[in-house]
């Protein structure tokens, strides 16, 4: 599918699931499809995960290639950015020593992550979901991650 086909698809997608304020299959796969592309042109083999807003997975996805622990990897990001409302990256820089919350990765049967990929997905305040993104390096996890959440807010907002 073709980059513009993608988002026009997407923001149909996002548009109708946001009135309900949950994720759905349909959105999350569209959202995934928009990574996907994104990874691709940066050759990077990716797993991408998204989940409700109960750290639920909806949808996972596994480019040819990916390792395997990056689905666990992938999952466990969205579980710690619906659980702490935040991206993984920010819980990174919360979770050093002398910081706040050093050690909290130790935490929920050592399911929280604490690199970026991960990003949550909101409504005004109200969570929809999280993606979690892992297989490249944490810049290019967290970028991959963020262009997601991006997608997601620019058709929320309306942009």
């Amino acid at each position: 599918m073709d980059d513009k086909l993608i988002t026009k698809v997407v923001r149909s997608v996002m548009k109708e699931s946001i009135k309900d304020k949950k994720m759905t299959l349909q959105l999350a796969v569209a959202l995934i499809e928009k990574v996907e592309k994104s990874a691709a042109d940066m050759g990077v083999p990716v797993v991408i995960a998204v989940s409700d807003a109960s750290a639920r997975p909806v949808a996972i996805h596994c480019k040819d290639g990916a390792y395997i622990g990056s689905y666990d990897i992938a999952l466990n990001k969205t579980f710690t950015s619906v659980g702490f409302k935040m991206s993984t990256e920010q819980l990174g820089k919360l979770s050093q020593p002398g910081e706040p919350l050093y050690g909290i990765q130790f935490t929920n049967e050592g399911k929280v992550i604490i690199f970026g990929g991960g990003e949550p997905l909101m409504a005004g305040n109200t969570m929809i979901g999280a993606v979690g993104v892992s297989g490249g390096n944490a810049s290019q996890d967290t970028f991959l991650a963020a262009k997601a959440k991006k997608i997601f807010e620019e058709v929320i907002l309306c942009r």
